[in-house]
């Protein structure tokens, strides 16, 4: 088991983007303050570091800041000036729009606006490397307060991260959250397998962005990841990942209510690389914890024949990635649908932070190397240990990886910062 020490530093990264990096032997973590963007999340493997997070051939290096007379044509909103990687979605997932008289952008200020670093540290009991940052609500009519600590703990190849999200208003309000883990190459290739706790599937309904671009049936269900209906007629197996096929296409699957821990993973079989999100699940909730109900599957695979994923409009679509995203939200419709909508496959589509009070989302991005052949063909289950998480392949064969799926340091951290 690795035990190197752990550490954080800030830097300043490529675009003269502030940024926090934390380390350990297993794990190099580095988060932007624009966006809490997460554009590295680099394992050790074979020698060398591998990075699995994408990192779009479209971001901007120029360091300015985004200004929409200039950048808009191109790029359409601030978010996709600055996406890479990982990133939380708090208050929002999903397109930008005018909520409760807000202007709220596409996944919420978590992802647009620059988080306030405020302290970093190493943790004494536990030796976990941290940092704190903050963000209020730019819109007095939504006075939300959220702080985030990112962390990794000597001997975890995890990237943990907590967000508290403080309603410091009169009146609930329902909102959405999720954290929207996207994976490129060099890790993400043909024939890696997808995963999730998920039991039941479901495409958006017509109205929304993947009309144009899915080669799936447009809001239908199906049980299971191998029997996606295709638009065409048949079936798919969308857990088995293709090349670039010209088709951008999503689908929400939602954790039954009996799971301990929420999950989702990527399996490289080549590469022999394993990449998980984990996070409470609805059976072990306690009554302050966001609980994320669905895993959302955005599949880049080519379908977006527009800028900034295509160099012009109508030319070949250049970006070529898979967001393995966790939420509570109706598909990737915003938080104005998923209000309205309630639930989805029988699951709800907001949580509420009641007035004067916070919850709390825990969430941990593990990437580790494995030997053996266990999760080749994909995972059957995950099961949360003291101070580990099993993997179950889908040849009923296990194995184990280190992490603290009660996330009882992040917390110990929390309670202290």
């Amino acid at each position: 088991m690795v035990t190197d020490t752990a550490s954080v530093m800030r830097i300043i990264e490529a675009g003269e983007r502030e940024a926090t990096v934390l380390e350990q032997g297993a794990i190099q973590v580095m988060i932007d303050d624009d966006g809490g963007m997460i554009p590295l999340l680099a394992g050790f493997h074979n020698g060398g570091a591998i990075n699995a997070h994408w990192l779009p051939w479209f971001r901007s290096y120029s360091g300015k800041k985004y200004n929409d007379a200039e950048h808009g044509a191109f790029w359409k909103a601030d978010l996709l000036y600055h996406i890479a990687g990982n990133f939380p979605c708090i208050p929002n997932f999903g397109p930008g729009e005018i909520i409760d008289g807000v202007t709220m952008p596409p996944h919420g200020w978590s992802a647009n606006q620059k988080w306030l670093f405020i302290a970093k540290g190493v943790d004494e009991a536990s030796g976990a490397a941290w940092a704190l940052s903050a963000m209020e609500s730019p819109d007095k009519a939504m006075p939300l307060f959220l702080k985030k600590i990112d962390a990794v703990i000597p001997g975890d190849p995890v990237h943990y991260t907590s967000i508290t999200v403080k309603n410091n208003g009169a009146v609930d309000i329902p909102i959405n959250a999720g954290f929207h883990n996207s994976l490129g190459a060099p890790f993400l290739q043909p024939g890696c397998r997808i995963s999730g706790a998920a039991e039941r599937w479901a495409t958006p309904p017509l109205g929304g962005e993947f009309d144009t671009t899915t080669r799936l049936v447009p809001g239908t269900e199906f049980p299971s990841l191998d029997r996606a209906p295709l638009e065409k007629g048949g079936k798919v197996d969308i857990s088995l990942v293709p090349g670039p096929i010209g088709y951008t296409d999503f689908a929400s699957g939602v954790i039954p209510h009996r799971s301990i821990l929420g999950w989702s993973a990527l399996v490289n079989p080549m590469l022999k690389l394993i990449y998980i999100c984990f996070f409470t699940g609805p059976l072990a909730a306690a009554e302050d914890d966001i609980v994320l109900r669905f895993n959302d599957l955005w599949m880049q695979y080519g379908g977006r024949r527009f800028t900034p994923w295509a160099p012009y409009d109508g030319a070949a679509d250049l970006t070529y990635c898979l967001g393995t995203e966790n939420a509570i939200a109706a598909y990737a419709c915003g938080l104005k649908y998923s209000r309205m909508a309630g639930t989805v496959l029988g699951a709800p589509t907001t949580v509420s932070i009641p007035a004067g009070g916070e919850k709390t989302i825990r969430y941990g991005s593990l990437f580790a190397p494995y030997e053996g052949s266990v999760p080749d063909e994909g995972i059957r289950s995950i099961i949360p240990e003291e101070r580990r998480l099993v993997i179950t392949g889908i040849s009923g064969e296990s194995r184990a990886f280190s992490a603290d799926s009660a996330f009882t340091v992040l917390k110990a951290i929390a309670a202290r910062s």
